[in-house]
């Protein structure tokens, strides 16, 4: 038995990865695409029924997806957008999960309010895994992709109270308004507030012990896990914990974690995201089969009906309140220097994609009442959400690219657009090399012309400035030139890290864009490193020998 469920596993993972492949070879989302292989699949005759533990979704996949969105996430621009992301973090969530409370009252025979509420709470919030996946890659504006990924981040929490509060209601019949009111306060700002003290304790203890890129590594997957268990105990948000831990300990990352912990952890983190994206989006599909034999005495053509009533009504309110909220939010003072344009309230009106966690709250619904009684309408909430997570992730993703290209959006009059972005930001780097090499380096730099200077990679103008040196090249032992020589082009990543920080902090580039030069030069310092160590185990060795022109060939 567990053979024939590790070898199914195993199929899985492989028609996952068959997938992915299929959809970066005819350029479609791989979320829509394992969402659709998903559903085919479950359609094979024989095909087992693969049923979706919510609380593998909320303790398993959660933690570490979340994590990793808020590692990748501007600290800077999530605070600059803090009011909008905020505004359609909660408040669109608590509306959203209203207006749909009163609707399918009034829509769906025998559906009562606290049931409506609870449905709207696990259908409100936009997902933050989807978000992320179906974003990334598309040409879309800064402050657009901020918000819905800042929006996507939080608002799993919110959603989830009204859930809780919702069920509660549902199952012992009572609801005081004064009690929510202190948990939503303890859930919020408790969540936060342990989020950040974890992660501070992690920073304080990688900062004062010594640690090694497997230990670092480690922690980063252990942190996610410890960020949410802990906030889960203490009855708060532990998707709020994560989000702010992930947050603190990114902005914070460059002063703990040195390049072969980047380059190890990041290298990990890439397949884990990999395969966990994969699963969630494919697991989503697998469970059409489960979700219509549970529809009992309702039709499948009205339950459909339903569905598509509920669907539309969810993204037409999240369209009725992008507008008027930003007008609002304009109002503000604090707000004038942040302003978002029309076109960018249009795209985050429309790419409101709901995901995996709707459905694991759908399927986290008690079977039964206290009394023993079936909860009622579970099996029509999860086929609603259902549809609503298909026809918001497949309609709304598939139609984004020519919404974006109709729009026509201007590159961004600060930013520019990527390719002068990586332009001007190689060019700071440079300069900020040369000037260290004018100052450590000036006679053997001062015959190097300025634009090799400035448009050739540092490396080459180390290597010509030790050539350039000449007599002194010559005079002194080659080992430790070439010692001498690694330690220069070390020294000058560590210049372009600092700048590269630097304007991060200032946002003078994307954020993606700066991390991505980061990791170029993570990549870059651990080959030196690396180089380094073979040169001192070199000298440390009498029957090593370095050749002279070994420092001035390139690497």
């Amino acid at each position: 038995m567990l053979h024939n469920q590790i070898l199914l596993v195993i199929a899985l993972l492989l028609a996952i990865i068959g997938l992915h492949m299929l959809s970066a070879k005819i350029k479609v989302s791989y979320p829509i695409l394992l969402v659709l292989g998903g559903l085919a699949i479950s359609e094979i005759p024989g095909m087992p029924h693969v049923t979706l533990d919510p609380d593998w979704v909320f303790l398993i996949f959660l933690p570490p997806l979340l994590y990793e969105a808020a590692w990748y996430t501007s600290w800077k621009d999530f605070w600059r957008l803090k009011t909008p992301i905020g505004v359609q973090a909660f408040g669109l969530v608590f509306f959203t999960s209203m207006v749909v409370a009163y609707f399918v009252n009034a829509f769906i025979p025998g559906f009562p309010l606290a049931l409506g509420f609870l449905l709207g709470g696990i259908i409100s919030p936009p997902d933050a895994v989807t978000t992320a996946s179906v974003v990334d890659g598309l040409d879309a504006p800064k402050d657009a992709v901020t918000i819905l990924e800042g929006e996507s981040l939080i608002n799993d929490s919110a959603s989830l109270i009204v859930y809780q509060f919702a069920l509660a209601a549902i199952l012992t019949n009572r609801f005081v308004l004064q009690e929510a009111a202190t948990q939503l306060l303890w859930v919020a700002f408790g969540g936060i507030g342990i989020g950040m003290t974890a992660g501070s304790a992690i920073y304080l203890i990688r900062q004062r012990l010594p640690t090694t890129p497997s230990i670092d590594t480690s922690l980063t997957l252990i942190g996610p896990y410890f960020f949410y268990l802990t906030a889960e105990r203490l009855h708060s948000s532990g998707v709020l914990a994560v989000v702010a831990g992930g947050l603190f300990l990114s902005y914070r990352s460059h002063e703990f974690l040195t390049a072969k912990s980047h380059v190890q952890s990041g290298s990990v983190w890439s397949t884990l995201s990999f395969l966990l994206n994969g699963f969630v989006f494919f697991l989503i599909g697998l469970q059409l089969p489960m979700v219509i034999e549970g529809l009992g005495d309702t039709s499948l053509a009205r339950a459909s009906l339903y569905a598509a009533g509920v669907t539309a009504l969810t993204i037409a309110v999240r369209i009725i309140w992008v507008f008027p909220t930003t007008y609002l939010i304009r109002l503000s003072p604090s707000f004038k220097k942040n302003k978002t344009g029309w076109k960018t309230e249009i795209l985050v009106a429309w790419a409101g994609m709901r995901g995996v966690v709707s459905l694991a709250s759908a399927l986290a619904i008690p079977l039964a009442l206290d009394d023993g009684e079936p909860f009622p309408g579970r099996n029509l909430i999860l086929f609603i959400t259902f549809c609503v997570i298909l026809v918001t992730l497949v309609l709304q993703r598939l139609s984004l690219p020519a919404l974006i290209r109709r729009l026509r959006f201007d590159p961004d009059a600060i930013l520019g657009t990527p390719e002068q972005q990586r332009e001007s930001m190689s060019m700071r780097l440079a300069l900020a090399a040369r000037e260290h090499l004018d100052i450590h380096f000036h006679d053997e730099c001062k015959n190097i012309p300025m634009f090799g200077r400035l448009r050739t990679s540092y490396e080459w103008i180390v290597s010509t400035a030790f050539i350039a040196g000449g007599s002194s090249a010559q005079s002194e032992d080659a080992r430790a030139l070439g010692a001498r020589y690694k330690q220069a082009l070390l020294e000058l990543v560590d210049v372009q890290r600092k700048e590269l920080i630097q304007a991060r902090r200032e946002g003078s580039y994307d954020h993606h864009l700066t991390l991505e030069r980061e990791d170029e030069l993570n990549l870059e310092e651990a080959r030196l490193e690396r180089s380094h160590e073979e040169i001192e185990s070199a000298e440390a060795s009498p029957s090593s020998k370095i050749r002279h022109q070994d420092w001035k060939e390139p690497l």
